[in-house]
């Protein structure tokens, strides 16, 4: 399957909603709060709005989730995972460090990914077979293969207590770097390899769609914390290859 039409497609899709939400960005747009107490702006909503208008004219038969308005589960083996804004707290507060997310699932398999950081104009970008680049360069995972020398960064450390409450430590005690370079671009930096672990203790599907993809083909890692690959799993860690083994085995408590 020729995948190139569709990486397009989801890069542009990705810049130009990007450019929606710079529309917003530092203007001290007011958030309101979803039923789970997460933020959302106007910024999210038209955004989405814009990439589902564009998925639906080009592929009206395609599924699509997306974490403002939900799932068309029509059956379609093709299904675009989005989401408009990953990172709403550090959009509200003028922190550059937000994405757009755009990922392209086939039969269950995550095969496209795009991720757009609008005010850094950053974008990373996937296709199985196809490589993974970032703003038209080979991107690829640290070659790091110890924990000691390597950079592990996390939303924030609070969360990742409360499901695991000695993960901390366990990477201090290996002398691993420890960062809060957040959201979606903690894992831009583990897959441009300036950094090599990222981990969430919660991600919905859409929060990490074109993850999968983008880390194989950067050569490293992306799935669940016991080492599923996948995007399904509710929660996230990534790494390059060369730790994987060494990460899994401290995740497990080892």
């Amino acid at each position: 399957m020729n995948l190139q039409p569709y990486l397009e497609f989801a890069t542009s899709l990705a810049y130009n909603a990007g450019k929606i939400t710079l529309r917003y960005f530092n203007t001290g747009v007011q958030p309101e709060f979803k039923e789970n107490n997460d933020p959302v702006t106007i910024a999210d909503r038209e955004a989405e709005t814009y990439i589902r208008a564009e998925i639906e004219h080009t592929f009206p038969s395609h599924a699509i989730v997306g974490e403002e308005y939900g799932e068309n589960a029509n059956g379609h083996s093709f299904r675009w995972i989005i989401d408009p804004i990953d990172g709403t707290i550090s959009f509200i507060r003028g922190v550059p460090l937000y994405g757009v997310l755009i990922g392209l699932e086939i039969e269950g398999i995550v095969r496209v990914g795009a991720a757009y950081f609008p005010p850094l104009d950053e974008m990373l970008y996937a296709a199985d077979g196809a490589g993974c680049w970032w703003n038209g360069r080979r991107a690829r995972v640290s070659a790091v293969s110890s924990l000691s020398d390597a950079c592990v960064v996390s939303s924030d450390f609070q969360h990742l207590t409360a499901k695991m409450p000695d993960v901390v430590e366990r990477f201090k005690n290996k002398k691993s770097l420890m960062r809060t370079w957040a959201d979606a671009y903690g894992y831009l930096l583990v897959a441009t390899g300036r950094a090599e672990v990222a981990l969430d203790p919660r991600l919905d599907v859409y929060d990490c769609g074109p993850y999968p993809v983008i880390f194989r083909e950067a050569g490293g890692f992306f799935g669940s914390w016991s080492g599923e690959e996948g995007h399904t799993h509710g929660e996230g860690i990534a790494c390059n290859a060369a730790l994987k083994p060494e990460v899994m085995e401290l995740m497990r408590g080892s």
